[in-house]
């Protein structure tokens, strides 16, 4: 296949723009290496510096309890007894029982006491296999800073517990002279457990950079740096590590500085010296203990790193990928215009008319949409007047059927103060003023009643919730009967009542008797459009049952029953069978019932008559119980 001069032209032009693009995107991903790494680096560096001051926090903290329990001790006079008389084999074994008990309560791993010679003459593990007792320490520094009469400090693996510990020595004084050394050893290893666990490596290193404290035990007696040869001497002398190898153990061999306070390491796997195991990066960051003579190393892996630099290496990538097609799709874009303007010079009139044209309908499609605005602004004024005449109209019809709802709900109590005025009147004529007093007070107590209705009602309009309580059923039976005795004896209805003594439901006191007096009087009602055989015959029977977390009070009469056909109707407002009702009674009925967190149903009884089941939550205790 023949390639002509101007397909070498283009395939030449394509190749140097494909290794243009090619150094562009490694360059600019170094550089978003670069930067994302180093800024990554200084974040962990920071939440670095404020970990390990906790750590560092936390072991301060561990070691400052056992401080000043040395000196305490010190102040015993059975030490210096037994420091003036150590043949004494009683003062010994007494001490050893003190020293046992001491170190137990403050959960030490080792309290003992030493001569001025350096020989302990009585420990806590006098007792245990390897007791201190009959031992010199007095090469290690702590009894050598005890017998300068300052507190010592020092840490160091046991020599006969092999146990790690932190020493305090503290003198023993008496009459101006040092007569030996009490020292408590506390555990360090139980604050290295503590540490386990957690997503960086700490470690502790002594003041010849030796760790003896850290979160990975293959590190455990390595030191930081390689150790000089009098360094590693003056160890062996102290027996600080016995039976240690400390030489070529040390652990930190490649690093990398990012700024003078951020140190990155690279430390292999393998705790074996000059291993080819894999090697890991770690971001090193340090801090004194300076009472200890201690520092403190916290190396945090660099997975996070790496992984954020994946993905904002993905993110650069994809922008970079999306630009270069936008770039190219915006070069074959431009090298069709300039294609298409090369080879129709001729159609240029053509266009210059057909923009023209789109001008002009431009022109009048702006003039269409205006008017098509105004046209909309003129519907959003006219749906904004509408809406406000619904919500007028929507205020006075809650306004209507809250005023009918107050006349239909004091009817009765009104009622009933008529009959009792009338009977007081009577009463007085007769000079029965007891009798007239009594009416009286029942008319003081429908008042209230009237009132307590009335703020129930407005509290409702308004939206507010009611206090609830645990209220009886008999109670506000017996308080719904006493409202409407008259109906009661005018129709001649027997109330027959099947209620438990303890059958309580929390609810509004109120708004329940309310319930029951307009199921009362309607039943009442109903059993008045009966032949005259029939009514000397009413009674309303009323059953409570416990469901389950409610309370079931049925009210069944004897009256004629609901017809079928209004049944599902009879709860709508305003529906109503008499000739002077409002039809609001049952409706508010159950409203309140719903409110309250129950509920209202109607139902004809298979023995015939009428059946409302209003259904009320029991007391919270009561259903615990």
């Amino acid at each position: 296949m023949l390639v002509t001069p101007i397909q070498k032209q283009v395939f030449s032009r394509h190749t140097i723009i494909s290794i243009f693009l090619v150094i562009l995107y490694l360059v600019l991903m170094w550089q978003i290496w670069v930067w994302v790494k180093h800024q990554t680096i200084i974040k962990l560096a920071d939440d670095g510096h404020s970990r390990i001051n906790l750590y560092v926090t936390h072991l301060q903290g561990q070691l400052e309890k056992y401080k000043f329990l040395p000196e305490l001790i010190s102040t015993n006079q059975r030490l210096i007894k037994l420091l003036q008389d150590p043949a004494n084999p009683q003062s010994i074994e007494t001490l050893n029982q003190y020293l046992g008990t001491i170190n137990s309560i403050a959960n030490a791993s080792d309290t003992y006491l030493m001569d001025a010679e350096g020989l302990t003459i009585a420990a806590s593990n006098w007792q245990s296999e390897r007791p201190f007792v009959g031992r010199n320490f007095s090469y290690r520094p702590y009894f050598q800073k005890a017998m300068q009469g300052e507190l010592g400090r020092y840490f160091a693996l046991g020599t006969t517990s092999k146990k790690r510990g932190y020493y305090f020595a503290y003198p023993v004084h008496h009459s101006g002279k040092i007569l030996g050394a009490v020292v408590i050893k506390v555990d360090i290893s139980r604050v290295e457990e503590n540490w386990q666990g957690r997503p960086e490596q700490v470690i502790v290193t002594d003041p010849d950079g030796i760790i003896f404290i850290t979160t990975n035990s293959k590190w455990r007696f390595r030191s930081i740096e390689p150790l000089k040869p009098d360094i590693l001497k003056r160890i062996q002398e102290s027996k600080r590590y016995p039976d240690t190898d400390l030489q070529h153990q040390h652990l930190l061999k490649k690093q990398e500085w990012v700024n003078d306070n951020i140190q990155l390491y690279k430390i292999a796997d393998n705790d074996q010296p000059n291993s080819k195991a894999p090697q890991r990066w770690y971001l090193h960051t340090q801090q004194s203990m300076p009472e200890a003579g201690w520092q403190f190393h916290l190396l945090t892996p660099l997975k996070l790193l790496y992984t954020q630099l994946l993905e904002v290496q993905a993110i650069a990538t994809l922008i970079f990928a999306a630009l270069v097609f936008l770039g190219m799709f915006i070069w074959q874009r431009r090298k069709r215009l300039l294609e298409r303007n090369r080879y129709e010079k001729q159609a240029r009139e053509t266009l210059r008319k057909a923009h023209d044209l789109l001008e002009q309908r431009v022109r009048e499609r702006t003039q269409a949409l205006q008017h098509e605005i105004e046209e909309r602004r003129n519907t959003e004024v006219e749906l904004r007047q509408t809406q406000d005449q619904l919500i007028q109209s929507a205020k006075l019809a809650v306004i209507g059927q809250l005023s009918a709802g107050i006349s239909h709900e004091l009817n009765q109590p009104l009622a009933a103060i008529r009959s009792y005025a009338d009977n007081a009147r009577l009463f007085l004529e007769k000079n029965r003023e007891s009798d007239a007093i009594g009416n009286l007070n029942q008319i003081a107590e429908l008042t209230e009643r009237m009132a307590q209705i009335n703020s129930q009602l407005k509290l409702f309009a308004r939206k507010k919730s009611s206090e609830y309580s645990s209220i009886s059923i008999v109670n506000a039976i017996e308080a719904s009967r006493r409202l409407l005795r008259p109906q009661f004896k005018k129709t001649n209805t027997e109330l027959q009542l099947n209620v438990p003594e303890q059958a309580n439901v929390w609810v509004n006191q109120v708004q329940l008797e309310q319930v029951l007096v307009n199921l009362f009087g309607n039943a009442m009602h109903a059993m008045e459009k009966q032949p005259d055989e029939a009514q000397s015959e009413c009674w309303i029977k009323v059953n409570v049952e416990q469901a389950g977390d409610n309370m079931s009070i049925k009210i069944h009469d004897n009256g004629p029953g609901i017809a079928q056909d209004i049944l599902e109707q009879i709860f709508s407002p305003f529906f109503t069978t008499r000739e002077a009702g409002l039809g609001l009674g049952l409706s508010i009925s159950r409203r309140i019932a719903t409110t309250m967190g129950g509920n209202l149903e109607a139902c004809n009884h298979p023995q015939g008559g009428a059946e409302f089941i209003l259904t009320l939550p029991r007391p919270q205790e009561s259903i615990d119980a």
